[in-house]
């Protein structure tokens, strides 16, 4: 295959140490119970349709030598099995993915392949069952085991788990051979540079974005394969089905202190495949007591069953990020027959809370509460971990830890992607983030606006996907995998449009009402549900690239489902997939308000940096620009945060960044790179979304407070100081100021002292609140511009060599000090990197408590690194200044 591709010329992608560990590391389903359920996700063989003469039932006999087949990647696609063998240039880097042949041009059979497996299992005794459990195959498949073909028709959609009983074929011998076949999406969508290409991508219950969009080219099989776990369960007579947790915490609660009780309710199905009754107990355990009933299960039949209500006293509460801890309990539930054996049990992490929504009047937007007390939504938008669907729980930790680290409390799931996977979820529960979940829609695709770019009219896309069946029964099934996660609290229709009339009455009628009816659904994500029309409608935006005034004084829609603008990484970033002749900076032409873009930066979809590169000087190259573009990076995510902040509960509830992060090596709205390495956007955003917070606005040169706490903060000392570009202080106020919970409150202006002082080359603005104690409770650095609007001083500014200092605090950590001299100027934003030693290059994923760090003439600032503590040891810290330490590797002492 792919003969016509020369490698030679093809440079592979560069591996970032540790991430190649990252991407191979296979999750865990810890919703089974251990001892009786494996994955099978290593092993497998595949071939393509057109090399096969023989069938399913012939390729699944052991007899059959399948040796010579090529080694596959499961869970994956076919794509990533090409990758893997090196039968594929990585799609990522370049223009690799010119290279790859398209669905749409050499028709679906070019990615139809069939998967083998061999695995090990006996024949089960005494009424025990085994069953083969498909987690997601995209699109259509058949499943055959020791030559019996399991499923009668054809199993089909991307987004429905599919489950075999194969207790009756399992070989006698314990060696037992599975063979599948997988078909493409029916319809393939031609990628033709449209917003999900032509939109008949959409035509099946799927990902949209594989057909190309405005921050991705197209995944060329369309994400055809195996793409998630494949497991073998064992029970006894009696299994397990669909068990659900709802948690109900009544009245308004603090997240310290003694708590009220709090509902337990649950309730699951039970399935009997066997020819005799079976009776029993169900049972659940919860924080050391057992909640039981009596249960016969009739042969061959299935019984839902509903426990008693359970009264927690003092519960340990979950709330989101930024507002309290993220308890959690371990409800085990079995099923335990009349000899006291345990047919079948799992263990569901539960998160005691409660989540509600009301109207608020006064922004005209949806309002969120979780235990009772309104949250002010910080969140961002999310596509899907990996393109290619290299899914791993090490990746959903690293990239959800990153969301918790930008102190957001919200993550939303685009609709032209997928429902989240339960270990996205996990991560979810574990760091704080609230969740909004899109079913599978978009307005592109599906029908909202007129688009030359779509082969059929709006009146045909509206009525997308091809089948409505398949769409509500895939919905059933992701309701139940995903419904007892604390952290998901929304489910949304579709992205900027509604499904199909009668999708949308089935899943707010029936569907929700019937299983999971505890969590807001609103119909698409720009709904009047979410926002009035005192803009003249709903919506959301602006995108791109703002003055920093329009996050301030522009009213945008007061509950923004989407705002958000670049995200270009450093240099060291692009060297990862862009080749050395294509390092060309960006050219901005002020007179007709356009880019000359190199094409690679173009493909991989640059969005324009306009005039804000240049009001810092001219870039002299990609390294200069890269460097430049962290600084507006900063600016530009810290003045969002900040200009919502400013105006939460009065102009607004809530926004939702797009986006902060890419599956691609995109160049545009991303807090961190596809390799998991952060930019200035991701500590901008950081920063500006500070609990409690003390802030400049630019425009009005007020200094502000927010506190997003349940708590008044009392007796703070606000001190106020500026440094000219020669490091000259003036010490503008200090004054002891409060604030009441959940509020913003202004302090007082500086525009005039400010203004004047940073007239001839700009200025720095020094903010920090500190408590009784001199505890810094919040601090934020502000570059100023000069009086023309330009950074004229930060482009001559003189060298500030840091005294650097770096040890091992424990295994998997790192404290960086670092000392500014007294009588020196500002050392201002230095990146710092914990690195390989000998090679230079970035440990990643790596955790920073703070960077892009400013410090101050006479003062120090701690870095804190975590990365994982199976890391080899031979690591550095890399320090780069923008005016010292460029490059400069400090050891790390022990």
């Amino acid at each position: 295959m792919f003969r016509n591709l020369s490698y030679n010329s093809i440079k592979p992608q560069k591996l970032v140490f540790g991430l190649s560990v990252l991407l191979a590391a296979t999750t865990y389903n810890n919703k089974a119970n251990a001892q009786n359920s494996y994955e099978l996700n290593s092993g497998w063989k595949c071939a393509p349709i057109k090399s096969v003469n023989v069938d399913g039932a012939k390729l699944s006999e052991p007899s059959y030598n399948t040796n010579s087949w090529m080694p596959a990647t499961v869970p994956g696609t076919v794509l990533t099995t090409l990758l893997n063998n090196k039968k594929v240039p990585d799609p990522f880097y370049g223009m690799n993915n010119e290279r790859i042949p398209d669905i749409y041009k050499t028709g679906a059979d070019y990615y139809t392949y069939w998967f083998v497996k061999e695995f090990k299992e006996a024949p089960a005794t005494n009424g025990n069952q085994v069953y083969l459990n498909f987690r997601g195959i995209n699109y259509s498949c058949d499943v055959y085991l020791n030559g019996h073909k399991l499923n009668k028709t054809i199993q089909k959609g991307m987004f429905l788990r599919f489950t075999y009983n194969i207790t009756p074929y399992l070989s006698k011998s314990g060696n037992n051979k599975l063979a599948v076949i997988v078909h493409p999406p029916d319809v393939l969508g031609n990628a033709n540079g449209g917003q999900g290409g032509d939109g008949t991508i959409a035509r099946n219950v799927g990902l949209q974005y594989t057909a190309g969009w405005d921050w991705i080219q197209p995944v060329r099989d369309r994400n055809t394969g195996i793409w998630d776990k494949v497991t073998i369960q064992k029970t006894g007579a009696v299994r397990l089905k669909d068990v659900h947790v709802i948690t109900n915490v009544p009245g308004v609660r603090m997240p310290d202190g003694a708590q009220k009780p709090a509902i337990i309710k649950l309730e699951t199905e039970v399935s009997n495949p066997t020819s005799a009754p079976v009776s029993g107990n169900l049972v659940y355990e919860i924080a050391g007591t057992s909640i039981s009933k009596s249960v016969t299960v009739k042969a061959n039949s299935t019984l839902p069953v509903k426990l008693a209500d359970y009264t927690l006293q003092n519960p340990k509460l979950w709330w989101p990020n930024g507002y309290g801890p993220q308890n959690m309990y371990d409800v085990k539930v079995k099923f335990v027959t009349g000899n006291k054996t345990v047919s079948d049990q799992e263990i569901v992490h539960v998160g005691v809370r409660e989540i509600t929504t009301k109207w608020n009047a006064h922004t005209g937007s949806r309002e969120v509460a979780v235990n009772g007390q309104k949250i002010f939504i910080k969140g961002g938008n999310w596509i899907i971990s990996d393109a290619m669907l290299r899914l791993s729980d090490m990746r959903y930790d690293a990239e959800v830890r990153f969301h918790r680290d930008m102190n957001l409390n919200l993550i939303r799931v685009w609709g032209g992607a997928m429902t989240e996977r339960p270990e996205f979820y996990d991560a979810c529960d574990k760091y704080g983030m609230l969740v909004f979940q899109d079913f599978w829609g978009s307005g592109d695709c599906n029908g909202r606006w007129v688009d030359p770019m779509k082969k059929d009219d709006q009146w045909t896309r509206r009525k997308y996907p091809d089948d409505h069946n398949l769409f509500l029964r895939s919905a059933e099934d992701q309701i139940k995998m995903v419904r007892n996660h604390a952290s998901l609290a929304m489910w949304c229709g579709g992205n900027e449009i509604t499904p199909p009339e009668d999708l949308l009455i089935a899943l707010k009628e029936d569907i929700l009402p019937r299983l999971d009816n505890t969590r807001w659904f609103i119909d698409y994500s720009n709904s009047e549900e979410m926002s009035d029309n005192r803009l003249g409608g709903n919506g959301d935006g602006p995108y791109g690239i703002q003055p920093l005034n329009v996050f301030w004084n522009f009213k945008t829609y007061p509950f923004n489902s989407e705002v958000g603008s670049v995200g270009v990484s450093d240099y060291e970033a692009l060297k990862r997939f862009m080749p050395t002749e294509n390092m060309v900076a960006p050219e901005y032409n002020e007179s007709t308000r356009k880019s000359k873009v190199d094409s690679v930066w173009d493909y991989h979809k640059y969005i324009g940096y306009d005039t804000s590169i240049n009001k810092y000087g001219k870039a002299k190259n990609a390294e200069d620009f890269t460097r430049k573009a962290q600084l507006v990076n900063y600016d530009q995510y810290r003045g969002l945060a900040e200009g919502f902040t400013s105006h939460m509960w009065d102009w607004y509830t809530g926004f939702i960044i797009w986006k902060t992060q890419n599956p691609w090596t995109a160049m545009r709205g991303q807090m961190y790179d596809y390799y998991l390495d952060p930019n200035a956007c991701l500590y901008g955003l950081r920063n500006g979304s500070e609990a409690l917070h003390v802030m400049y606005n630019p425009v009005s040169g007020m200094i502000s407070l927010a506190n997003n706490t349940f708590k008044p903060h009392r007796s703070m000392m606000l001190v106020v100081k500026a440094y000219d570009m020669n490091g000259k202080v003036k010490e503008i106020t200090q004054v002891f100021c409060d604030i009441v919970a959940t509020s913003t409150k202004n302090v007082m202006s500086v525009k005039q002292v400010l203004d004047e002082m940073a007239a001839k080359e700009g200025a720095f603005l020094s903010l920090q609140l500190l408590d009784t104690d001199k505890n810094v409770l919040s601090e934020n650095l502000y570059w100023v511009a000069d009086s023309k609007g330009e950074y004229s001083g930060l482009q001559k500014m003189k060298t500030d060599e840091l005294a650097t200092t770096a040890r091992f605090v424990k295994p998997g950590q790192v404290e960086v000090t670092l000392t500014n001299k007294q009588n020196c100027v500002v050392s201002f934003f230095n990146r710092v990197s914990l690195v390989d030693a000998t090679t230079k290059d970035r440990v990643l994923p790596a955790f920073y408590d703070n960077n892009y760090v400013s410090i101050l003439p006479g003062e120090q600032r701690k870095v804190i690194i975590d990365y994982s503590a199976t890391t080899k040891t031979n690591l550095a810290v890399d320090v780069d200044g923008w005016n010292g330490n460029k490059g400069k590797i400090i050891s790390i002492a022990k």
